[in-house]
């Protein structure tokens, strides 16, 4: 009798844990074009078909930064509740966008976070992504930056072409547990090799830093995703993985577990759609592009979830 006890607590558990998964919606935020138009949402509920919100348009207008674009928009949901973005609004800026919002339509006053203006050689911010570190209590903001010289060993993988050349990335970071003070802005992965678009999950104790590889010569041109492990958010990560992506190029990676399966999303740039891989075990991975559908003209961001009522209350907002 105790044993059947267990089980049903065991089995009650297990599908109350369903239960909640399923009243929960993916939520994909992105950016088309240029980011000129700014923050565009697209729904699923399976994490493979996905349909545009507000019939496509978009749902907040960049107001910071000179060329007041909004690409790259990452959207992670903070402990106390609030949805928190960062994002890049310029192609040459020093600094980076932050908004926060309760419900996804109503957004606070945009702010622009000088994260690299104390370098006077910084050409850039491009891709900032964030992450909730729990043991710490902290934001981390991650992103991408190149400093003319800082890594001369790796001038030579640097690009040729559009929209800058020369360009030598590394990843460097902040911490923040309010967006009004920050942490001193340090380098958070450099592992000898042009890396940008960085993205962090957690799976049990490890935690995985997403990347793309943006070498371009003289090598084999790499521009493809791979992963690299640390026991803390903010790091060290070890080398990097083999790629997980195939024969074309690929960036802006962004990773939820469906099923208990690792799914990475990233924009197959050069073709013009998006595409995704799945892996039970971060070893072996399967090409699902055939598989997921986003809508037309959609640029990389990040994958959320939110509970059915907001989506429900977001949805009927946003019809017209």
């Amino acid at each position: 009798m105790k044993k059947l006890t267990i089980l049903f607590v065991i089995l009650s558990f297990i599908m109350e844990a369903n239960a909640q998964d399923n009243n929960q919606m993916f939520m994909f935020s992105y950016f088309t074009g240029n980011g000129e138009d700014g923050l565009h949402l697209a729904y699923s509920h399976d994490g493979y078909q996905w349909k545009a919100l507000n019939e496509g348009e978009s749902l907040l207008t960049p107001r910071v930064g000179n060329d007041k674009l909004m690409r790259d928009p990452c959207i992670i949901k903070g402990p106390n509740g609030k949805f928190h973005m960062v994002w890049t609004v310029s192609w040459e800026e020093k600094g980076i966008g932050y908004a926060w919002s309760e419900d996804l339509i109503h957004w606070s006053e945009q702010k622009y976070i000088p994260v690299m203006e104390h370098e006077p050689k910084a050409k850039n911010c491009w891709a900032p992504e964030l992450f909730y570190d729990q043991q710490t209590e902290q934001f981390l903001i991650v992103w991408a930056t190149t400093i003319p010289g800082r890594f001369p060993e790796t001038d030579n993988q640097s690009n040729e072409g559009p929209p800058q050349p020369g360009n030598n990335h590394r990843l460097y970071y902040t911490t923040t547990k309010d967006f009004e003070e920050f942490s001193e802005t340090e380098v958070f992965y450099n592992h000898g090799f042009n890396v940008i678009d960085g993205t962090i999950e957690r799976t049990g104790s490890k935690y995985i830093l997403f990347l793309k590889d943006e070498t371009n010569k003289p090598f084999t041109p790499q521009k493809n995703i791979r992963y690299a492990l640390s026991d803390r958010a903010s790091g060290p990560y070890g080398e990097a993985s083999e790629p997980i992506t195939g024969d074309y190029w690929a960036e802006g990676p962004t990773a939820i577990q469906i099923n208990d399966k690792w799914v990475v999303y990233f924009d197959k740039y050069r073709k013009g759609e998006m595409g995704a891989v799945r892996s039970e075990n971060l070893k072996e991975w399967t090409d699902l592009s055939e598989k997921v559908h986003f809508p037309d003209g959609t640029r990389h961001g990040t994958i959320f979830k939110i509970s059915q009522k907001l989506f429900d209350e977001l949805k009927n907002s946003t019809e017209k």
